[in-house]
């Protein structure tokens, strides 16, 4: 018996199989879920060509969180096929080049609005998109980075996961009368596509194994992905609200 039988998954965020929401994915098929993906814009067809890594007969629906229509569309879909949704992963986050690297100020106002509107408040687009079919011990999982300290490069992306973290707390405020959580994952460094589009990255991968206590591997996101699993099981049913850090332990450690 699967620690997710019987249960029904939006997965966002696939890209490719080094994707940390691939490794999710994965992992819940093959805990018992059933599983479909959302991709958007040029991305969509890499999504549906590594779709076929999870196998044969998983769908995958167009959504992308700047387009209001997509919210009706997909969750229409995505009840046609699946008829109920048990758990969402947010695995959305993108921000313009000017808001990573080493200028924190030259950012302008509609390059800071794009990162915040696609790393953050589509934690709360999809919630418009897939609440009407979630019921009762239905959970969303978001992946994090923790930014309780400002990063090197990292800068404006930084303050949208500060600003996603909030809102999640927020979310599980609203969500928690329904009996629906909303947890995040806080992630250490994985080597991904998104983690590419980060300059000065090398800089968390030289420090964050000998850092933290239990070690850490920038090439294996197994260790997140099986966090992400655990939170959309039926084990943590009272947990909401919650930042859950798997990153070794680093975020524990002083300099």
């Amino acid at each position: 018996m699967g620690l997710l039988d019987g249960k029904k998954l939006v997965i966002t965020g696939v890209l490719t199989d080094a994707s940390l929401a691939f490794g999710v994915a994965q992992i819940a098929i093959a805990e018992g879920a059933e599983v479909v993906l959302t991709g958007a814009g040029r991305a969509l067809s890499l999504t549906r060509r590594t779709a076929r890594k999870l196998g044969e007969n998983v769908p995958v629906f167009e959504f992308d969180v700047t387009v209001p229509e997509h919210v009706e569309s997909v969750r229409t879909e995505v009840a046609d096929t699946l008829g109920r949704v048990d758990g969402v992963l947010h695995a959305i986050g993108f921000a313009p080049p000017s808001c990573l690297g080493d200028d924190f100020l030259g950012a302008p106002w509609d390059d800071v609005a794009v990162a915040m509107q696609v790393s953050t408040y589509s934690l709360k687009t999809l919630v418009d998109a897939f609440l009407p079919l979630m019921g009762p011990g239905a959970s969303i999982v978001g992946l994090d980075f923790d930014n309780t300290v400002a990063w090197p490069a990292y800068n404006w992306m930084g303050v949208a996961k500060s600003a996603l973290q909030s809102l999640s707390r927020y979310l599980a405020k609203e969500l928690g009368p329904r009996g629906i959580r909303c947890n995040l994952v806080a992630a250490g460094p994985v080597r991904t596509m998104a983690a590419k589009s980060i300059p000065g990255f090398a800089l968390f991968e030289d420090v964050w194994d000998g850092r933290a206590p239990l070690g850490w591997n920038v090439n294996d996101p197994e260790p997140v992905a099986r966090a992400c699993v655990a939170l959309f099981s039926d084990w943590f049913p009272k947990t909401t609200g919650e930042i859950v850090h798997v990153d070794g332990g680093f975020h524990a450690t002083g300099v």
